[in-house]
């Protein structure tokens, strides 16, 4: 076994992959760009190296310094986590050459399925079923649309060495065709230095579903069940869980069996995933294979017991497969959400910044429901426009899906973040979300539930009771911390207008009344007294307790003259009143917001890829304006009605921040 090991990645894999080593007495060694000088995984490790600047090119994709940050700390082995140079074959190649073990697949299993287009030969080869395509490298837009007219719509154009949803467009139509060739082109050049992609057909109403395989140095292979990962959002996975709802043991293990004889024929000798497009009647087709460990291993861990990293670990080192497939048990059920920098309300665009507040839910196994968060960052660190806007993974188990899927939603009530925008309302809102409670799931799920994108409902029926009981518990509560103020003159009872309240929750009115109870207050309200349960202290973000003996979790931010309350994925702001005070308050004028529809607005921080429009031109509902790439992907900015453009602020290379003016309309 190594002493001492090099994570060639940051973030939380990088995190998590040290938590492991240190468990198995590795010693560990970061490294770190400028950008992530002050980072979690930094921190963490035995030793850092630097790397060079933010832009990941030159510094976290930079072959040579990885090897040299090896030689100069004497680690023995690299585990490069997951995107960076997890799937380059020269990266596996160098090491070998410099004598440093690479805890990955062999250079050769790389080379073969790490290339999706090769990949798709080899499975074809080895019988697995695939779907059909042009796996040729394509040299321009008009061969594109050849291979597209001719395979049928829709079709996916992806780029070849890609991954994460980088150079990846799906086309309905010969018109969409170019600019997707186009995007995905330059897409992949950016995020991964390779600018080949392929067509294949684009299955209607498909499932994605991934098959965790684990093989030795001594040909053994395994399989450890599969994941459904199809609640995706432009092709990035958003939420995954194990086992798949859709599969049935029989199936499971056809998907296994063929995803072990792929593995076999590459010689396959560490953890990788073989994903599938399956349909809705459980057929299956070959879509890629993954050479690395993916970003949703851990619900594979909570269910199996089997930590991944560890055995990628072992397996480097030489050591046999400890498990054999008779071995291999699943239990219960786990579901995962990735917690992103993006604001959901606008139309989910990249936001970044310093984390004010963080704090997730409290870790550990508690009545059969287990939670676990992998992150990267901790409470004042920032998080940057240079690299992926994911900052934790949220994951609960329990022994069936619905508990976890419970589990899930009081977890994500409970974890607070501030600073930056995020997407824990949507993902709260999901949890909610009766189509994903039963498991009727498609890759096209978002975009045919939210096709007008996201915005944060208000809360209703027994949502909206608990958050207004809460909200007057908070409210009774602050004003006993008032009335404890000395030199005051004044009853030391609540007075009968600070028992009798209005709970104004968003447009909602609810009349209730505060009656103390031991350990807390009853909230009478509709008709029906509510007992409230908490040990929450004023300035804390998560307000836990129990609402009429059920425990819940509720976001709470301070406003003026109130409270904003978030719990189970809806939200609203809350004042409470006296009776009179809330009379006041309906007579109040609502404000205006500004008019903003002359100009249009970079709406994330970023990178002014290109202009396409010029002053004076006219330009019609739907076309084009600009490219504004942030965290390496790229986003198209187009006209929402018909106008002429009157002036133009930015220019191409240009960095911006929200909101900056791009350009005016006539």
């Amino acid at each position: 076994m190594f002493d001492k090991i090099l994570i060639a990645n940051r973030g939380e894999i990088a995190c998590r992959v040290i938590k492991t080593a240190r468990r198995m007495g590795l010693k560990t060694v970061a490294v770190y760009s400028e950008a992530d000088r002050d980072a979690l995984h930094v921190e963490m490790a035995d030793e850092a190296v630097p790397i060079g600047p933010a832009a990941a090119a030159q510094s976290y994709l930079a072959i040579e310094k990885i090897v040299a940050a090896c030689q100069a700390t004497g680690a023995q082995a690299v585990h490069p986590g997951y995107g960076f140079l997890s799937e380059r074959e020269a990266f596996a190649t160098a090491l070998a050459e410099a004598g440093i073990v690479f805890i990955g697949p062999h250079p050769g299993a790389i080379a073969a399925m790490g290339d999706k287009i090769a990949s798709k030969k080899a499975a074809a080869a080895a019988g697995v079923s695939t779907v059909p395509g042009y796996l040729g490298v394509i040299d321009g837009p008009d061969q594109a649309v050849a291979i597209a007219d001719e395979i049928g719509y829709p079709v996916m154009i992806k780029a070849s060495a890609g991954g994460g949803g980088k150079g990846m467009r799906i086309a309905h139509a010969a018109a969409e065709v170019a600019e997707g060739f186009a995007r995905a082109k330059s897409e992949a050049a950016s995020s991964f230095g390779d600018d080949r992609v392929f067509i294949e057909k684009f299955i209607t109403d498909p499932r994605h579903i991934e098959i965790q395989v684990l093989g030795d140095k001594h040909g053994h292979v395994i399989f450890l069940g599969e994941r459904e990962c199809s609640i995706q959002r432009r092709n990035q996975k958003v939420i995954e869980e194990a086992p798949s709802p859709l599969l049935d043991a029989a199936t499971r293990r056809r998907m296994g069996e063929q995803a072990v004889a792929l593995a076999k024929a590459v010689g396959y000798d560490s953890a990788g995933t073989v994903e599938f497009v399956a349909g809705q009647d459980k057929a299956f087709y070959f879509l890629e294979m993954n050479t690395r460990l993916q970003v949703e291993h851990p619900v594979t861990e909570m269910i199996t017991g089997i930590d991944l990293v560890e055995e990628m670990i072992r397996v480097a080192a030489g050591e046999p497969l400890r498990l054999r497939q008779a071995d291999v048990r699943l239990s219960g059920w786990a579901v995962e959400s990735r917690i992103y920098a993006e604001d959901p309300v606008r139309n989910f665009l990249p936001s970044t910044g310093r984390l004010v507040t963080y704090r997730p839910p409290p870790e550990g196994t508690a009545d059969g429901v287990s939670v676990r968060t992998d992150t990267g960052v901790d409470e004042g660190g920032e998080i940057s426009i240079h690299y992926d806007p994911m900052i934790a993974k949220l994951v609960t188990h329990a022994p069936t899906r619905a508990q976890a899927i419970a589990a899930q939603a009081q977890a994500l009530d409970a974890f607070a973040i501030a600073g930056i925008r995020h997407n824990i309302p949507f993902l709260s809102a999901l949890m909610q979300h009766p189509r994903w409670k039963s498991g009727k799931l498609s890759t096209g799920f978002l975009a045919e539930e939210f096709p007008h994108g996201f915005t944060v409902p208000a809360p209703e029926g027994a949502v909206a009771l608990r958050m207004a009981a809460v909200a007057a518990a908070i409210d009774h509560l602050m004003n006993e911390r008032k009335r404890q103020i000395s030199g005051q003159l004044r009853p030391a009872a609540a007075l009968r207008f600070e028992r009798e309240r209005v709970v104004l929750l968003g447009a909602a009115r609810y009349d209730v009344v505060i009656e103390d109870r031991d350990g807390g207050v009853a909230v009478v309200l509709d008709g029906q007294s509510w007992p409230v349960v908490s040990a929450w202290r004023p300035g804390e973000p998560v307000w836990t307790g129990t609402v009429g003996g059920e425990a819940i979790a509720v976001q709470v931010r301070p406003l003026l003259n109130g409270v904003a309350l978030a719990h189970a994925g809806a939200a609203a702001e809350v004042r409470v009143y006296t009776r009179r005070e809330a009379e006041l308050a309906a007579l109040m004028p609502a404000r205006q917001e500004a008019d903003t529809g002359k100009r249009l607005l970079c709406p994330m921080p970023g990178l002014v890829k290109a202009i396409s429009v010029s002053p004076g031109q006219e330009v019609k509902a739907g076309e084009p304006l600009c490219i504004v790439e942030a965290m390496k992907m790229e986003n198209v900015l187009r006209a929402e009605r018909d106008g002429t453009i009157a002036k133009i602020h930015a220019k191409e290379g240009d960095s911006l921040a929200v909101d900056a003016v791009i350009l005016e309309f006539a």
